[in-house]
């Protein structure tokens, strides 16, 4: 009957195809989004609701960012340290990826997810913002340095021309406003105002502005956790910086200086370190669980508050001009989140407010009148 029908050997021709769905857990494709645990810090951060979840994360960044900043002004407080700021950034760096080539050793998934071309791109925003940012500390006040940390909404508006909408522009305007006021306070009660920090800091706030996006799309496209997303980044950045400093010159006058200060530069820079990385674990769960503009908005947060603990733990020129630039930043960083999170929490607009208000008005004014 097969011979008929032209059948003969099928059975032994005939090819398998086997399907089989791998457990949570296996290594599953860069591509399809994972059902793997996402831990912080031995912290097992999917047993939670999205509300504890996003405390613990805050917290974190709260708790350690705030160590972080302290010890960053602390470091470059050292008398003759400010012309090292690369080379703090470049240990910075160093530890930055042997702590997550240790964290890495530590979960069972090894595995590269996210391409080499995107780390490449990843690394060089973060030496951007890290390296710059660094550096200007040497020309300006470190309040100064943070505030203008804060205003990531500027270099992204230029970047997107085409989507501006008016509160963006609003909250835009006051912090450049903000900026110049605080800017021109600074110039005139700090005695090592430069404006090549404004310039370094302003350079650093752009590769800030773009390093965010980045990270949630690679980690959300690739599945990357966030042990990985340090070492290939920092470690990448890490030969950036060396080579940079090998090709200008100056390793070895900062190498020479550090040698002479070891618990005041590398002792500080390895605490620095630490809480810096254990920071950035958490702002990448934030990103990875809640989006980039979460992530930034907490970020802003901590730093207004590191504004005012550095005033409170470090001797320097204050005026008041510095509460009202900050305060017109922190009202543009209000009307920014407040417009990109009014559709989510069905928020009234501006316009309804306004309607209200002078309906208000008007039902005051005649109920005098009767």
């Amino acid at each position: 009957m097969s011979a008929k029908y032209g059948l003969v050997g099928y059975n032994s021709s005939r090819k398998h195809i086997s399907i089989s769905i791998p457990s949570s857990t296996e290594v599953m494709s860069p591509h399809i989004k994972s059902v793997e645990e996402l831990r912080v810090l031995g912290i097992n951060l999917s047993s939670f609701s999205a509300p504890t979840q996003f405390f613990i994360c805050v917290a974190g960044v709260f708790l350690f960012y705030l160590v972080y900043g302290y010890l960053q002004e602390l470091i470059f407080s050292v008398e003759g340290f400010k012309p090292f700021g690369w080379y703090l950034t470049l240990v910075q760096f160093g530890f930055y990826s042997m702590f997550g080539l240790v964290e890495l050793q530590l979960t069972q998934d090894k595995r590269r997810r996210i391409p080499g071309k995107t780390y490449m791109i990843i690394a060089f925003l973060t030496v951007g913002t890290m390296g710059l940012s660094n550096t200007s500390l040497g020309y300006l006040n470190y309040p100064t340095q943070v505030i203008f940390k804060c205003c990531k909404l500027i270099p992204v508006m230029i970047g997107g021309v085409n989507a501006i909408i008016w509160p963006d522009v609003s909250a835009a305007l006051c912090m450049s406003l903000g900026l110049i006021w605080f800017t021109l306070a600074d110039s005139k009660v700090a005695p090592n105002f430069n404006v090549t920090g404004v310039l370094l800091i302003s350079l650093a706030l752009c590769a800030d502005a773009a390093i965010g996006n980045v990270q949630e799309k690679a980690m959300k496209l690739h599945n990357g956790s966030n042990s990985e997303m340090v070492l290939y980044s920092y470690s990448i950045g890490f030969v950036y910086i060396l080579t940079g400093l090998l090709c200008v010159g100056g390793l070895g006058t900062a190498v020479a200086f550090c040698s002479e200060h070891p618990v005041k530069t590398y002792g500080y820079a390895f605490f620095f370190s630490l809480t810096g990385y254990f920071g950035i674990s958490f702002v990448l769960a934030l990103i990875k669980l809640f989006g980039a503009l979460v992530a930034v908005t907490v970020t802003t947060g901590r730093k207004a508050m590191t504004i005012v603990l550095s005033f409170m733990f470090f001797t320097k020129p204050f005026t008041f001009q510095y509460i009202w630039g900050g305060l017109l930043v922190l009202f543009g960083i209000f009307l920014n989140v407040y417009s990109k999170n009014r559709e989510k929490m069905k928020l009234p607009s501006i316009k309804d407010l306004r309607s209200w208000l002078l309906t208000g008005k008007k039902v005051r004014f005649l109920s005098q009148n009767v």
